[in-house]
């Protein structure tokens, strides 16, 4: 069987980057991969915080590091620059290096602190943060930060997990990719005092019944490798998350070329990794049937994704 070649074509989707620009107050801010910025301009929550984006071939033959210039770059732009930013919290979805490798260093930068399994904690302690900054939770917690409360519930990476296993000693930096497993895998659940609700799902596995009695009017939906897997799980992955908490509205995420910088425009990932096309269909498929808005986000741009039902 040949592999095919190349990536999805964005262009004909231009018509699902569709979610509103937010004007003042709570906004969602999406940075790649599974990395959003929850901000009301006061207290602000990251997941992941992956801006390095080392190169395939760094990636694949040498050992990689936070890139401290691509890091101090994109927190400018976020204004997010200084240890008195309003950032409360950087919360890796789970500790490959495409979601957790720089979380320690944007955490360090900020002010904020980590929050994670053990493995995200040995994550930080490899790049220096202070213990007390590092806070882990278990399945179940709710860490109230600032006007953002988040839940953390146990989730499961997409199939395959190239890097399985959690991380048991602090990885210090440069390392292999290898180095950054999986660790717990989260959904998180995110609320904020003025009501609204979202759930993050970094990566496209899930544990059946996991989220039952949670409620959330947006899913931001990781889609990393959901184009490859039998229609069966796409299926069952769209009921056990968006189903399962009732959601309006969902957004894409985890869907781009992570190996290519973030001041470049974004790609699909390759077939040879995924299949968008895939993806888009069967899940189209699914929000038609059901009524629910399918959207894809505007990378750097704040959003609001609660008034797409107005």
């Amino acid at each position: 069987m040949r592999m095919k070649a190349g990536r999805p074509d964005l262009a004909p989707r231009a018509a699902l980057f569709d979610v509103p620009p937010a004007g003042e107050g709570l906004a969602v801010t999406f940075l790649g991969v599974s990395s959003l910025l929850f901000d009301d301009g006061e207290h602000a929550v990251l997941t992941d915080g992956f801006f390095s984006r080392p190169s395939l071939l760094r990636v694949g033959l040498g050992r990689i590091a936070p890139d401290a210039v691509r890091i101090a770059s994109a927190l400018g732009r976020l204004g997010l620059h200084d240890e008195g930013s309003r950032l409360r919290a950087v919360v890796p979805v789970h500790t490959h290096f495409d979601h957790a490798l720089d979380s320690a260093v944007v955490a360090r930068l900020t002010g904020a602190d980590l929050l994670g399994g053990e493995s995200a904690a040995n994550v930080g302690r490899g790049a220096g943060l202070p213990e007390d900054r590092i806070r882990v939770v278990g399945p179940g917690t709710r860490v109230q930060l600032g006007s953002f409360t988040l839940t953390f519930v146990g989730s499961a990476h997409c199939p395959p997990d190239r890097f399985p296993g959690t991380i048991d000693r602090p990885v210090v930096p440069p390392a292999r990719a290898g180095a950054y497993r999986c660790g717990e895998a989260w959904s998180v659940h995110v609320a904020h005092s003025g009501g609204r609700t979202a759930l993050v799902q970094g990566s496209a596995g899930f544990v059946a019944g996991a989220l039952d009695g949670l409620r959330a009017d947006v899913v931001h939906l990781g889609v990393g490798q959901l184009g490859v897997q039998d229609e069966h799980h796409l299926r069952d992955y769209w009921a056990e998350t968006v189903g399962a908490v009732g959601a309006r509205d969902v957004v894409l995420i985890h869907w781009d070329d992570f190996f290519r910088p973030l001041d470049r425009p974004l790609r699909a990932l390759p077939y040879a990794g995924d299949d968008l096309d895939v993806t888009l269909r069967v899940l189209g498929e699914l929000a038609a049937a059901q009524q629910v808005g399918l959207h894809l986000p505007t990378v750097w741009r704040r959003e609001d994704p609660w008034s797409l039902r107005g």
